[in-house]
């Protein structure tokens, strides 16, 4: 009687112990993504100014490409920092150096004054020779400095990506940023988090409903829509881009996480296959030194773009040997294309589709 009742009470304390220890594991809801990027508290604006800001620069630099037009290197820089002398169409509170990489920001300081030095030129440009280059075709013309470069577009693809692509992806999505408070709303502005992840599409520079609209894009989504045909990108990263929100609003830090992997990943394809389109329409135009300048200047551009990607497929000292064997460095200062060959242009592409597993494809873009 005692051994029974013994295991009776130990079969009682079990039952006991099993009901009180037991989990109740709550359903995982679906996720549930917006196909545009409307969501309730977005602001972006600080983005939308830099981009506006970045367009009139882009535009004062094209006025180099006429013959006698010269630019003014104050004013350039003024146009950086967003000084008294800018000459803004309308007042911005926001600059763009402060934005870029430090580290680059001296490299661009200085290329303002080498492209508003080049545009004073008053003769036609040529190999070795500063100047205005018109196409073979006669339908275009670009400014060249004497290290047959086009200055204009190093800028341009260069701030592409020390400063937008720089603060989307390392800064905006980076684990700093990725660790703000996630729990108080402010009015129009979201959380911390919804609004860090919100600056960082707005360097997208995509209009909400994007790719289904490209009116509108500029920067990097006006890439994207130029390399669908063959990337076919534009829905991925967009994709991306609604999960990471939506994913922050509901809480499930997993899924952005998730979302961070594919929109970073994305976002590099856009600026390497750019690389490989240039690289290979100057294999095309090798005789035409207008369109070889400028076209390898693009390539360079989006190549040493790659670097700012902080989870990037391509070391920094892969981008830095690619530059080097294309333009004899990696400093925009120290580069120089005028022999240019379509050797080195092969090379250069070979090696970077090889590194992203393009080999395929690589002369498609």
């Amino acid at each position: 009687m005692k051994i029974t009742h013994f295991f009776l009470i130990l079969l009682t304390v079990s039952l006991t112990t099993s009901c009180e220890d037991e989990v109740i594991v709550e359903p995982v809801t679906e996720l549930v993504v917006p196909t545009t990027y409307n969501f309730e508290n977005v602001s972006y604006t600080g983005q939308q100014s830099r981009l506006a800001q970045f367009g009139e620069m882009k535009a004062y630099m094209a006025t180099s490409q006429t013959s006698g037009v010269a630019l003014d290197a104050d004013k350039l820089a003024a146009m950086y920092v967003n000084g008294d002398d800018a000459g803004y169409s309308q007042a911005y509170t926001k600059d763009m150096r402060s934005k870029t990489f430090e580290n680059a920001q001296a490299d661009f300081d200085a290329l303002f004054v080498e492209l508003a030095e080049a545009s004073q030129s008053t003769v036609a440009g040529s190999y070795g020779v500063t100047g205005v280059i018109a196409s073979n075709d006669g339908t275009k013309s670009y400014l060249v400095g004497a290290d047959g470069l086009d200055h204009a577009q190093l800028i341009e693809k260069g701030l592409m990506g020390a400063c937008l692509y720089y603060q989307a992806t390392s800064v905006y999505m980076g684990e700093i940023k990725m660790s703000g408070d996630n729990t108080t709303v402010e009015p129009g502005e979201g959380t911390e988090m919804e609004h860090h992840w919100d600056e960082a599409f707005g360097y997208f520079g995509a209009p909400t409903d994007f790719p289904v609209t490209t009116d509108g894009v500029v920067f990097w989504a006006n890439y994207a829509d130029q390399r669908e045909a063959v990337l076919g990108n534009s829905q991925a990263i967009m994709d991306a881009l609604l999960k990471g929100r939506a994913a922050i609003s509901a809480d499930r830090l997993e899924l952005r996480d998730e979302a961070i992997t594919e929109a970073r990943k994305q976002w590099e394809l856009i600026s390497v296959t750019s690389a490989l389109h240039y690289l290979n329409a100057s294999v095309e135009k090798i005789d035409d030194v207008a369109l070889r300048a400028h076209g390898v200047s693009e390539a360079i551009g989006f190549i040493y773009a790659l670097q700012f990607n902080e989870s990037k497929v391509i070391t920094n000292s892969e981008v830095a040997e690619i530059l080097t064997n294309l333009a004899g460095s990696a400093n925009f200062a120290e580069m120089d294309i005028n022999d240019m060959t379509v050797a080195r242009l092969e090379e250069a592409r070979n090696t970077l589709a090889g590194i992203y597993d393009l080999t395929a494809s690589q002369t498609e873009f």
